[in-house]
């Protein structure tokens, strides 16, 4: 078949071409997503084997091991750390990016600096926490130098050091979505209200947070789940006292050598990933639904 003929047949089938767009990216999430995924949900149903790694057979025993008090507690702080990082990041997020929208002329240079910090790793930029966080570091010397403290505040190690490292590293996953929608809001509407006699409180309410919900919800999402999964802040800014269960799931398949049980905790995070995903669908298309009414 000549080049021509082919293109010909091509254009006269146009579900071969689309399948031959997706076969590509299809192919390469089946190779490097779905195929690991199955192994490690396979290893999840398997016993560990002697010097690590994993034997033949299948139990449950890794799932009833996640079970126990300890792993359950560090279960709900991940949780808990991952929920308050991304109200913080909300708080912070939403402001950050009405003044944004509303700064004219400067609204590229802001925007430049809300993303500046993803111009340098997420390791630096831990590092770089620890430096103002520790006993010797910027803030108690600062703090001592204007006489509020005799003796260093031990901040770094702490649940609170966590917290500021995973606020401090996801606040743009926050600002830039919710950016976007308040971009694309019209600014008639807001005046539409005042004229009508609403208040700030009440336009931000009624008009503002309903019309930026699928921003909000995606921005929640990208805070969210990236959270659950860290490892690399909790690892250095908290230490083992404020251990997540990425660093959990990095340690099984690390020193321990346990692969099944690290197996069946990276199911656990991702049946809560799958929980966020949906619930964050269902808040979309409810507000889509309202929209339409």
């Amino acid at each position: 078949m000549t080049r021509r003929r082919l293109l010909r047949w091509l254009h006269d089938r146009p579900g071969v071409r689309a399948w031959g767009l997706f076969a590509p990216g299809a192919l390469w999430l089946v190779l490097f997503f779905l195929v690991p995924l199955v192994i490690l949900l396979a290893y999840s149903f398997m016993p560990r084997g002697t010097y690590g790694g994993v034997a033949t057979g299948v139990t449950l025993a890794n799932y009833r091991r996640f079970l126990d008090p300890l792993y359950l507690g560090i279960l709900q702080r991940t949780v808990a750390l991952s929920l308050a990082t991304t109200g913080i990041c909300l708080l912070l997020g939403f402001p950050t990016a009405w003044v944004i929208v509303r700064s004219g002329r400067w609204r590229n240079t802001l925007l430049f600096l809300a993303v500046l910090p993803f111009w340098t790793s997420a390791l630096v930029r831990t590092y770089a926490t620890m430096v103002l966080l520790r006993d010797t570091g910027v803030i108690n010397a600062v703090l001592k130098r204007i006489g509020v403290i005799d003796l260093p505040l031990h901040l770094l190690y702490t649940e609170g050091a966590v917290l500021a490292g995973l606020v401090y590293g996801a606040l743009p996953f926050m600002i830039l979505p919710v950016y976007s929608s308040l971009e694309k809001l019209d600014p008639a509407l807001l005046e539409a209200a005042e004229v009508l006699g609403a208040r700030p409180w009440s336009r931000l309410v009624r008009v503002v947070l309903p019309l930026t919900l699928p921003g909000i919800a995606a921005g929640c999402m990208l805070v969210f789940i990236p959270t659950l999964g860290a490892f690399v802040v909790p690892d250095l800014l908290g230490g083992a006292k404020a251990m997540m269960i990425g660093s959990l799931v990095q340690n099984q398949f690390g020193p321990a050598r346990d692969w099944p049980f690290g197996s069946a905790a990276s199911f656990v995070v991702m049946a809560l990933v799958l929980v966020a995903v949906t619930g964050t669908l269902r808040l979309g298309r409810s507000n889509d639904g309202t929209k339409d009414m």
